[in-house]
């Protein structure tokens, strides 16, 4: 994949209140203790649109209409008088870059470094959202999209995309983001029923923690290669059924059995020592979790905490699939509602908190002996339509951080699946051979 691009124009962009009056101007949004606890950084999405394409005029109307109800994009990130970080609401604007090419599309099927061309730099943008329209001489059209995870995870920019899609169509917004922070109120008394130091946080002074690997501060890296594994559903099918073969209570689901296989395969050619401990970093969403009061699908932030099975590399290798598969699915299930409260409680205690920073890091470049696995499996990313029709790619950025992968459904459809997995290239030839062994 290789691209010509020309950027023809950036703006900012904001919101456009119709048939009412404009909102309260600088409004400070505090953070909810899950938007403090992920990542601090930007994250980039790739979506692509055979023509025929809506122009880019109507897409950005759709744009400062959607902003009117997602009003965070448009605000920045701030700190109050106490001293708080909190988005302030005051419709600085989105970024939005439009661009072309004069050659056709080609193949965008690869991870490649080129995709970074195709949305606005990931580092050093005061925007909470960048756009980034790019129209090629075949009439495809690339929406290159970063977004800043404090303001939310990816199942509430999925929902805000498939707004925006509405709005570009004059198609009423439902459901409406739900905002009410008050279902995060801590208990009174607190209770600590887990431990959350070396989990979701760990010591701010210099130390080995929960993520283990390398920091980007290293000084040399080998390289790095973004692998994209392509798993039809047939094979996902035998691979559910061999993970769920030792006296599972009932199957595994295909991501339980998916993730397990990747990290055997990734223990194997990372030629880990066998006493070495090796742990995933799971997302769970909390919408799923949490009751008393329960979250509701269409809350807008962040809620997303992580489960961290773990295991000695030996006994991983060694074990069937299904024992991978069974650490996985209980560590997991332990990220209940329990899980949740706690972590509410602990994240709102001034002594608990003392001296505490989150886990959560984007700036490693190597996670190895470890690895983070984020499933998009459940997110609408293929409804987005801004009115010809839903994108025929959907793909993450190009993130080359060793060990970071991402599960998304395939552009092939029928259940199928991509996982991108960044290795060091002199790993990747192996992973190639092993990837389909059931052994």
């Amino acid at each position: 994949l290789k691209m010509k691009i020309k950027k023809e124009s950036s703006r900012l962009v904001q919101p456009i209140y119709e048939g009412s009056s404009s909102p309260t101007a600088n409004v400070f949004m505090p953070l909810s203790p899950f938007d403090t606890v992920t990542f601090d950084a930007h994250v980039g999405f790739i979506y692509v649109y055979k023509p025929p394409n809506p122009p880019n005029k109507l897409i950005e109307l759709g744009l400062r209409r959607v902003l009117a109800e997602y009003r965070e994009w448009a605000g920045r990130l701030v700190h109050d008088r106490e001293g708080n970080r909190c988005i302030l609401l005051n419709d600085a604007g989105v970024r939005f870059v439009e661009a072309s090419s004069d050659h056709p599309l080609g193949r965008i099927d690869q991870p490649s470094p080129h995709y970074l061309q195709l949305h606005p730099p990931l580092e050093g943008a005061e925007e909470l959202a960048q756009v980034q329209l790019t129209r090629f001489s075949c009439g495809s059209l690339v929406l290159g999209l970063t977004t800043h995870h404090v303001v939310a995870d990816g199942f509430s920019i999925s929902n805000f995309l498939v707004s925006w899609g509405k709005a570009t169509r004059s198609l009423p917004i439902r459901p409406l983001p739900f905002r009410d922070r008050s279902i995060f109120l801590p208990r009174n008394p607190p209770k600590f029923q887990f431990d959350h130091c070396g989990w979701e946080y760990m010591k701010a002074r210099p130390s080995p923690d929960v993520n283990g690997g390398a920091s980007a501060m290293d000084v040399t890296v080998a390289p790095i290669v973004v692998h994209k594994a392509y798993f039809p559903s047939q094979f996902l099918q035998q691979l559910k059924a061999k993970a769920s073969a030792h006296g599972a209570a009932k199957p595994y689901t295909t991501f339980e059995s998916l993730t397990a296989h990747i990290w055997r395969l990734v223990t194997r050619v990372r030629r880990l020592c066998g006493s070495e401990t090796t742990q995933i970093r799971i997302s769970v969403n909390g919408r799923t979790r949490m009751s008393n009061p329960k979250a509701p699908m269409d809350y807008f932030g962040n809620l997303v905490l992580w489960a961290f099975p773990r295991s000695k590399a030996a006994d991983l290798l060694n074990q069937p699939l299904s024992h991978a598969a069974r650490l996985i699915h209980d560590a997991i299930a332990g990220v209940n509602n329990d899980y949740f409260r706690s972590f509410i409680d602990y994240s709102s205690s001034k002594t608990k908190m003392q001296g505490l920073v989150p886990t959560a890091d984007m700036n490693k470049k190597v996670l190895c002996p470890n690895l983070e696995v984020d499933s998009w499996l459940r997110f609408p990313f293929y409804d987005v339509d801004f009115g010809g029709g839903c994108p025929y790619v959907f793909t993450p950025s190009y993130f080359p951080e060793e060990g970071m992968i991402f599960i998304v459904p395939s552009i092939m459809g029928n259940g199928d699946i991509d996982a991108f997995v960044p290795l060091f290239q002199e790993d990747v030839d192996g992973f190639r051979r092993i990837c389909y062994s059931l052994d």
